[in-house]
């Protein structure tokens, strides 16, 4: 299991804060329609968990483009439930039938232990955090700024978990359950 898939809320102090993006515009790497899983075989590319908090319908972006030497992600959410904080996170795997198999988060400098807790891996520094909260019609648009690209293969989706991750000794990273995801190509 990874860590962001226990139930736990944190302080969401080190949260990536939304940004204006500046210079060339970002490319649009995905977009979906969330929906239910898929019985077999070839998952949507939005996939809702929990329709109670992500319903089938809701829809999400993202955006990634080359900056200061980093990357700079965008996350732009609607149809989701009203004035709620959600957690979110770019994981190693694609969206697939359960939860759980998207991976873990992707890392800049992988942690050895898994699932990873360590605040000097699982960090907004070394993860992207895209953790939003939603305006009275259920819409959010977070952008997050790293100083590292993507290893080839190794980043392959977005999750939308049940809680602002923590950032708390022993739950770095944690979110609470995963309630939906967006297969991205990120590389």
């Amino acid at each position: 299991m990874a860590a962001c898939s226990s139930a736990a809320s944190g302080s969401g102090a080190g949260t990536p804060t939304a940004t204006a993006s500046s210079g060339t515009s970002a490319a649009q790497l995905a977009s979906a329609a969330f929906a239910a899983p898929a019985a077999s075989g070839k998952q949507p590319a939005g996939v809702t968990y929990n329709t109670g908090l992500v319903p089938t319908g809701a829809k999400a972006t993202i955006k990634a483009k080359a900056k200061d030497g980093g990357m700079e992600i965008t996350l732009a959410v609607s149809g989701l439930r009203p004035n709620r904080m959600y957690g979110s996170h770019v994981h190693a795997k694609a969206c697939g039938a359960k939860p759980a198999d998207s991976g873990p988060h992707y890392q800049d400098k992988k942690d050895p232990v898994q699932p990873s807790a360590d605040r000097a891996y699982a960090n907004k520094n070394n993860e992207v955090w895209l953790d939003f909260m939603t305006n009275a019609k259920g819409e959010a648009t977070m952008t997050s700024h790293v100083t590292w690209a993507f290893r080839k293969g190794q980043a392959n989706s977005v999750v939308i978990h049940a809680n602002r991750t923590s950032t708390e000794s022993g739950m770095a990273g944690m979110a609470g359950d995963r309630l939906a995801c967006l297969t991205v190509p990120f590389s």
